[in-house]
């Protein structure tokens, strides 16, 4: 009898799940159908993969036995390792599973960034060549010794490698006391949540795993991988930075461990504006997402349902998967994008300000053609140059079989670029925008940095099981630019956490510094802001984690701009 009433509650379950399917195709339709009809795309990307030079392919490091993690590797990082003014990529790498070898272990890899589009693995030289099973990774420059250095959150055992300064990095985990265990990694950020002026370290666990404990499913008939609900949640871990190189776990005394979830993507942001720095954690589903919201001293309460965004508009839960923060309507006030499961559409969190969010996807647009797909990477950049944040979501779905009991969906999926109109709505012009949008891959992590220094913000993808993609932004024409770099000196030295106000006319813009952001992932130490035809900036305000507040004013556009703290000036 038990057996028979299982069996029942499966069909019916497969039933369900149909259904939805099928309304989510229909609401695809009328979706984008009021925001797609008239639009013209003004952005556009090349595919430029195969003329850079990297060869990086990752691996799941599968062997048929459908383990969870498979589906769910890997981030990657933009930064500039050796400080040469190049942005460089470090992709992550997923590793042997039980019951799989390699010939040759599968690493991470760093490509070092040479100009006009030619790279170079430098893997080896740097010592970065991780072996472990790559999740989620964050960079920011942890000893103030005025180089970045390279947190890996694993599947396994997590690494910190320290950079020497010398284009080579030391693996210091031992000595730092951060490896966290043995567990299933996933984002992972730096912040100075006590602004003591050096930094911390959030790492964002998924769920608990064992080989003992593992379990596959079946979908009409054919196996195949089970989602977190199948296995106990994980709570997260928070290091507080102790200034001598080592970092103490306050997981408790932060108030982080009492709250357990299946954490995916993250992103560290001052939402409430309040001077400090708040915790979001995107949550695959099984719960809410999480909002841990900092009283100033490193203390944090969770108040995601309360704010508004632990989970969507009709109060269910998502798959939510990775998140960035940015000023998508230039309020001033630091929104959220959560990107999310099949069947479900990307999330735009509107913050209305004292700690609560809208879901406004609907009214916006924001969640056009993401229902089909599987949505990972995401990231508000303005790609144009005209002063508004567009959004660009990486998709895939994580089930290899997918096609063999879904007609409606694939494996490899294209990925969706959403245009921001500037009237507080979205267009999706991925058809329109250039071959570089016509890449049909299963990806994950992404990436946006202005790679070869002409002004506007290309894009790195990693996806699963196959090479990286770079697109390079060959938008034409475009409206002026400025890039910031900011250097701290009582605060950390790549000011995390630090917010920008850029003011140019009747053009404000504010943005952050981060530190591990998307989909388990790394970039933006250099803030862009598009701005429109303004020729001049009028005013620059920065407010350091701390309270201090550098201005400058009447500065030329199209330019890199560094602001040293405390200095008042540029160079």
């Amino acid at each position: 009898m038990n057996v028979l009433r299982a069996q029942i509650e499966k069909t019916n379950a497969l039933q369900h799940m149909r259904i939805l399917w099928q309304a989510a195709a229909l609401l695809t339709l009328l979706y984008g159908a009021g925001f797609t009809a008239h639009a013209e795309a003004g952005i556009i990307f090349s595919d430029v993969t195969n003329q850079t030079g990297i060869t990086f392919k990752h691996t799941d490091g599968s062997s048929g036995k459908l383990f969870i993690m498979e589906t769910v590797s890997a981030g990657l990082a933009l930064f500039d390792y050796d400080n040469d003014g190049d942005v460089d990529i470090y992709f992550l790498n997923g590793s042997a599973l039980k019951g799989k070898k390699y010939k040759t272990e599968p690493t991470n890899a760093l490509y070092r960034n040479d100009g006009n589009w030619k790279f170079t693995d430098v893997t080896k030289q740097a010592g970065v060549g991780d072996t472990g099973y790559g999740l989620g990774v964050a960079v920011a420059d942890y000893d103030s010794d005025g180089d970045q250095d390279i947190y890996l959150n694993n599947h396994g055992p997590n690494v910190l490698y320290r950079n020497n300064g010398d284009g080579t990095f030391t693996d210091v985990t031992k000595s730092a006391g951060v490896g966290n265990g043995s567990k299933v990694g996933a984002g992972t950020c730096f912040l100075d949540m006590d602004a003591d002026g050096d930094l911390d370290l959030y790492v964002s666990n998924y769920i608990v795993f064992s080989y003992d404990t593992h379990v596959t499913m079946k979908m009409d008939g054919f196996e195949t991988y089970v989602g977190p609900k199948s296995y106990p949640a994980a709570s997260d871990n928070i290091y507080r930075n102790n200034g001598d190189g080592t970092f103490t776990d306050v997981s408790k005394e932060a108030g982080i461990s009492k709250h357990a979830g299946a954490g995916m993507g993250m992103i560290c942001s001052d939402h409430d504006n309040d001077g400090d720095t708040d915790i979001f954690i995107a949550n695959d589903i099984s719960v809410g997402n999480f909002l841990f919201k900092n009283d100033g001293t490193g203390k944090f309460e969770e108040i995601a349902l309360m704010a508004g965004v632990a989970y969507d508009l009709h109060g269910d839960e998502q798959g939510s998967m990775g998140v960035d923060a940015g000023d998508y309507d230039n309020d001033g006030l630091f929104d959220l994008y959560v990107t999310s499961y099949q069947s479900q559409t990307a999330t735009l969190y509107r913050n209305l300000g004292d700690d609560m969010f809208e879901d406004v996807t609907r009214t916006t647009g924001a969640g056009a053609g993401t229902i089909p797909g599987v949505t990972w990477g995401t990231g508000f950049v303005d790609f144009d140059n005209d002063g508004d944040r567009d959004i660009f979501i990486a998709c895939g779905h994580l089930l290899d079989n997918i096609d063999l009991f879904d007609d409606r969906s694939l494996y490899s999926q294209p990925n969706v670029l959403l245009m921001n109109n500037g009237n507080g709505r979205f267009t999706n012009v991925s058809k329109k925008s250039g071959d570089g949008m016509k890449v049909r891959l299963s990806s994950r992590g992404a990436a946006f940095d202005d790679l070869d220094n002409d002004g506007d913000v290309d894009i790195v993808i990693l996806n699963s099981r196959r090479e990286s993609t770079l697109l390079r932004n060959d938008t034409n024409p475009k409206g002026h630019w400025l890039q910031v770099r900011l250097r701290g000196v009582k605060t950390n030295k790549d000011g995390v956490g630090a917010r920008i106000k850029v003011v140019a006319g009747d053009l404000v813009l504010v943005d952050e510094v981060h530190s591990g952001r998307s989909y388990q992932s790394h970039y933006g130490d250099r803030i862009h802001f598009g701005l429109r035809k303004h020729e001049r900036v009028d005013r620059i305000e920065v407010k350091w984690i701390g309270g201090g507040v550098d201005v400058l004013t009447d500065l030329s556009v199209d330019k890199f701009l560094t602001i040293t703290e405390g200095s008042g000036t540029s160079k």
